[in-house]
């Protein structure tokens, strides 16, 4: 606490985070998000957090500085936030009194954050990410360095520093960083709520899906093979090796799960993207191999959707599965159950269910004894929906718990 009162002090008196009351506006923060469009995940990371600080800091002027948001993204986010600026213009962006950079797998727009300690002068801090030690081989997917010497020299002087899991907090303060106030931070994507019911709605209707009625799942490879997608994007050879090599290993699973479902309870199916790479790997892995006459009662969405017809539908599910992580958080996020699965090429983030006191709903598909837990649970998921809503919404108020928190400290700072 005296820590924090130092910072809270000595911040005050920065002509950055003074300039706001002094020319009498609000103050200004960019929020530095908004990675990719290709994955509804990366999408709501920017919404998530947006909705955090239209909760806890209305008085404060938010300005998004992304990476993308083509494809639809643009509009979808004016529509839940009409009065939100975005831009890429540093005129503008510099004006800003705190830069606070978004969710993301690790230090994301790392090169954005150097420019603006080191020439913009003015205070930042990093709102729940991923962090692994220089080196780790679980980061070689993103071809990202990790905690090394560049990445530290720029957490040391963060106002704060979030981490979305605990296995990034261990990492980080075992490295001795040095900004006052490390602490876990919910991924930004938990406070998400973005809606296209419309949409929606006429999808359930067209394949038959009842509110409740039905289950989401989602594949996902080792390697997410965007060269099919990205222009530019060479073929990996080694990635797409190890895709084909886990395939059936990391789906066989999933299809028992569904496989019980449809037989033990009236429930249908949904399988869904979560990356716009994952309807080939919904049909060939887990609806082709079904029997047929399961099939019936399985929906396969074969086209890509948004994060708002994503989470209309989510919303509506009796619970989700799979191998992806940002639509169990966004289902959390919003009280649906949610069961994850995990493996290395994910790096650490998948333990965050542990800090959220869902530890019994993360399965790595690597380790032996989870793989033969996780049918029961997803079926036990399926069979008693009051308990599972109850798991799911005792780890939401958790998660809110930590957001105000959160923005308690960004609002001492500003």
């Amino acid at each position: 606490m005296m820590r924090r009162h130092f910072l809270t002090s000595a911040l005050a008196s920065i002509p950055a985070i003074a300039a706001a009351q002094a020319e009498g506006r609000k103050p200004r923060i960019v929020l530095r998000s908004s990675w990719q469009t290709v994955n509804i995940g990366d999408i709501g990371h920017t919404p998530g957090v947006l909705a955090i600080l239209e909760k806890h800091l209305p008085n404060v002027e938010v300005i998004l500085w992304p990476s993308d948001v083509s494809n639809g993204v643009e509009p979808m986010l004016l529509k839940r936030f009409p009065n939100l600026v975005i831009t890429k213009d540093r005129r503008i962006i510099d004006t800003c009194d705190f830069l606070l950079h978004g969710s993301g797998p690790y230090l994301t727009a790392h090169r954005d954050v150097a420019i603006w300690k080191n020439e913009v002068k003015k205070p930042y801090g990093i709102f729940g990410i991923t962090m692994a030690p220089a080196g780790d081989p679980g980061l070689k997917i993103m071809s990202n360095n990790g905690l090394d010497d560049y990445t530290k020299d720029l957490l040391d002087t963060a106002s704060f520093v979030f981490l979305r899991d605990p296995k990034s907090l261990q990492v980080v303060k075992d490295a001795n960083v040095k900004s006052p106030i490390i602490e876990f931070g919910p991924d930004g994507a938990f406070a998400t709520d973005l809606r296209n019911d419309e949409t929606a709605l006429s999808y359930l209707q067209a394949n038959k899906l009842e509110e409740g009625k039905f289950l989401c799942v989602i594949p996902n490879l080792r390697n997410a093979p965007y060269w099919r997608i990205k222009r530019g994007t060479k073929f990996h050879p080694e990635k797409h090796r190890r895709n084909e090599e886990m395939k059936e290993h990391d789906h066989v699973l999933l299809r028992e799960a569904i496989i019980a479902i449809l037989r033990e309870t009236d429930h249908k199916i949904l399988i869904c993207p979560e990356d716009s790479t994952q309807m080939q790997e919904g049909k060939e892995l887990l609806f082709d191999p079904l029997p047929d006459e399961l099939k019936p009662r399985v929906v396969w969405r074969d086209k890509f959707w948004l994060t708002d017809e994503a989470l209309s539908i989510y919303v509506r599910s009796a619970g989700l599965f799979g191998s992806e992580m940002h639509s169990p958080i966004m289902c959390i996020g919003n009280g649906i159950p949610a069961i994850v699965c995990r493996f290395v090429e994910q790096t650490t983030k998948g333990f965050m269910w542990e800090q959220i006191g869902l530890g019994d709903w993360l399965f790595d598909l690597d380790n032996q004894e989870n793989r033969t837990r996780l049918v029961p649970t997803i079926l036990a998921m399926a069979k008693d929906p009051n308990t599972a809503q109850a798991k799911a919404n005792k780890a939401r108020q958790y998660i809110q718990t930590r957001q105000a928190e959160q923005c308690a400290i960004l609002k001492r700072l500003l």
